[in-house]
């Protein structure tokens, strides 16, 4: 493992401990499109994917089909969580940035259907949003109201997919 970290948190962020695991916190405002973290680690593919701890996987990023970015040593950008009314949004495959202004003491989060497409961390959603789904799938991205309302924050791969959906 590299001495140096393999992912990039903004200054104007910290993770903190929650009840439930860690967050990432605005210590300082940020504007619309300022980065919020870049996402670091080794590509795996489906098959060496599957045999990963849990926890590993549940921080891990879905790139392309099959293929999941790990962390090689889990920093405190990898504590990102999800929410269903998301204040970040994904610039590319692994740049994390904020889709509005967002105030010191908020909770950084974006919507995990902004790049997963497969069913690795499908989980009960307790994100407490007005619009929360109440379960994240691998098919979220799938919704219409998402993809308007998420419109230039998918990763390529899961804009390729919606493209791909809307030529049928």
């Amino acid at each position: 493992m590299s001495e140096y970290p393999n992912s990039y948190l903004s200054p104007k962020l910290e993770a903190r401990a929650k009840k439930y695991g860690n967050g990432i916190f605005a210590v300082e405002p940020l504007k619309k499109s300022d980065v919020i973290a870049v996402f670091g680690g080794d590509i795996y593919g489906w098959d060496l994917f599957t045999t990963l701890p849990d926890r590993l996987r549940s921080l891990s990023l879905q790139v392309e089909e099959n293929l999941f970015l790990v962390p090689v040593k889990v920093g405190s950008g990898d504590y990102v969580n999800h929410c269903c009314e998301p204040n970040a949004g994904l610039a590319g495959q692994i740049v994390l940035v904020a889709m509005r202004d967002i105030q010191p003491g908020e909770e950084v989060c974006f919507d995990y259907a902004m790049s997963d497409a497969t069913s690795y961390d499908e989980f009960d959603c307790e994100c407490g949003a007005p619009a929360c789904r109440g379960r994240v799938t691998g098919s979220d991205w799938r919704d219409p109201v998402l993809q308007q309302r998420y419109a230039g924050y998918f990763t390529p791969y899961i804009q390729r997919l919606i493209d791909g959906q809307s030529k049928k």
